[in-house]
């Protein structure tokens, strides 16, 4: 299954040195751009990650990214 294009851009949020995140893969998450559960059934899973250092990071909202769960721009591919 391909994942739902949440947004064509990042997501700015605010990460926690140390903290542990889930990345909504799937992109059907109502919690954007992290994990809810919604993914259930379909195949495809979140991304775990703890954040290297507290600030703002950009998350990837296309789904498509090579970098999980960083923004790595191919969402100008879409």
């Amino acid at each position: 299954m391909e994942p739902i294009i949440a947004k064509k851009g990042p997501f700015a949020v605010e990460l926690e040195e140390g903290k542990n995140y889930h990345w909504c893969a799937c992109g059907k998450s109502a919690n954007q751009p992290f994990c809810d559960g919604a993914h259930k059934g379909s195949g495809i899973t979140p991304t775990s990650f703890t954040a290297e250092k507290t600030g703002t990071a950009y998350l990837c909202g296309c789904k498509h990214t090579k970098n999980p769960p960083y923004c790595d721009g191919s969402h100008h591919n879409l």
